[in-house]
C-alpha cells in the first residue's frame, strides 16, 4: 500500500516524478549505514599554524586567553599560579612543563586537536591519538554509534564529525533523503566535495530549504548555532569554511541574528516544518556526544536524533519505516 494512502495524503510534492526515491540497496535499509572517514585529519590539519610552523607556545595561549576573554588573573588563580608566572608563559620568558600545558588548555577548554598542537609548541609529544573511525581501537565507539542510532529507529539519526559530515545513519533517515530522489544523486547536488555534509544538504536550494515551510527561522537558529560551535572552537578552518559557505547560499537571509519572529512565549523546542503538500512533517533533534572522550575523532563525534513533533508525523515515520 502506497504511503500517502496510508496516511490520508493524496500527494507529496516532496516527490517529482523524475526525481522518484528509488529503493535503497537492501542492506542500508536492515542496518545502520556507516560510511568510510575518507577526510581523518592529523593532528595539525585545523590548528593554529602560520605557513606550515606551529606558533609558539606562549603566542597559542595568549591567543586563547583572549579568544575566551579571560582576564590573565581569573585564568592564573584557575590554574593554580601566579598572574607573573602566566605572564611568563605568555610572553615565552617562561617554559611550561607537560602538566602545566594540560592544566591551563583544560582552564580554557581548549578542544583536544589543538591541546596536541600546545603540547608539540612546547616541546611534548602529542598526548591525544586522532583514529580513524574504523580503527580496531575504535571498536568499542563504533558499537556505540550503532546501537545508539539503530535503536532510535523508525526515526532518523545520524553520527556527524565537527564540521557535520555524515559519517554514519540508520536506514530512516537515508528514506526521508530519498524523498528527495535518489540519495547518492541528491548528495551530489548539495555537497560537491562528495561528501554528504548535512548543513548543506539543510541550506542548500536544491536540498532540504524549499521544503521547510519555515525556513527562515530554521536558518536563523542554525546559522547561530554554527557560530557557537565556531565561537566554542575557533581555530576549526573546516568549521569556518562551512559556515561561509551555507551564509552565502541564495534564500539565506543576512541578518542571521534576528529573533523579531519570536513573540510571546516561545515553545521549549522550535520544529522543523516540511511541506507535504496536505500536511505539514513537524520534527525537532537532539545532540549527544561522549562524555570521557580521549581521542580526538571521539571527542568531535556528535549523534543528531530527530524525533516527531506531533502524532501525523509520528505515524508518518512509522509508515516510512513499514
Amino acid at each position: 500500500m502506497a504511503l500517502g494512502s496510508v496516511l490520508g495524503i493524496q500527494h507529496l510534492p516532496m516527490i517529482r516524478p523524475a526525481m522518484r526515491a528509488r529503493q535503497l540497496p537492501g542492506r542500508s535499509l536492515k542496518r545502520a549505514h556507516v560510511r568510510r572517514d575518507t577526510a581523518a585529519m592529523t593532528c595539525a590539519e585545523n590548528t593554529s599554524i602560520r605557513h606550515g610552523e606551529t606558533l609558539p607556545f606562549g603566542q597559542l595561549l595568549r591567543q586563547w586567553r583572549s579568544l575566551r576573554k579571560r582576564a590573565q588573573l581569573d585564568v592564573a588563580l584557575e590554574a593554580g599560579v601566579s598572574q607573573r608566572h602566566l605572564s611568563f608563559l605568555e610572553s615565552s620568558r617562561a617554559q611550561p612543563s607537560r602538566d602545566m600545558v594540560l592544566q591551563l588548555a583544560e582552564v580554557l577548554d581548549v578542544p583536544l586537536r589543538e591541546r596536541n598542537l600546545w603540547l608539540h609548541a612546547a616541546g611534548f609529544a602529542p598526548m591525544f591519538q586522532q583514529r580513524a573511525l574504523q580503527d580496531d581501537d575504535m571498536v568499542a565507539v563504533r558499537e556505540a554509534l550503532t546501537l545508539t542510532i539503530k535503536h532510535h529507529e523508525p526515526y532518523p539519526a545520524m553520527v556527524v564529525n565537527r564540521q557535520w559530515d555524515m559519517l554514519m545513519s540508520n536506514a530512516p533517515a537515508e528514506r526521508f533523503v530519498a524523498l528527495l530522489g535518489q540519495p547518492d544523486e541528491v548528495w551530489q547536488r548539495v555537497d560537491e566535495s562528495g561528501g554528504r555534509n548535512v548543513m548543506r544538504m539543510t541550506f542548500h536550494p536544491q536540498g532540504m530549504q524549499p521544503r521547510l515551510k519555515n525556513w527562515p527561522q530554521v536558518a536563523t537558529l542554525l546559522l547561530n548555532r554554527l557560530h557557537r560551535e565556531l565561537a566554542a572552537d575557533p581555530t576549526h578552518q573546516a568549521l569556518r569554511q562551512l559556515l561561509a559557505d551555507v551564509s552565502h547560499f541564495p534564500g539565506v537571509s543576512a541578518p542571521w541574528r534576528s529573533q523579531h519572529w519570536l513573540s510571546g512565549s516561545p515553545p521549549p523546542i522550535f520544529p522543523m516544518e516540511y511541506d507535504l503538500g496536505e500536511h505539514t512533517l513537524k520534527v525537532f533533534s537532539m545532540v549527544s556526544s561522549f562524555g570521557t572522550a580521549l581521542d580526538v575523532t571521539a571527542d568531535e563525534l556528535r549523534v543528531e536524533t530527530f524525533f516527531p513533533a506531533d502524532e501525523f508525523s509520528r505515524n508518518f515515520f512509522h509508515m516510512l519505516s513499514a
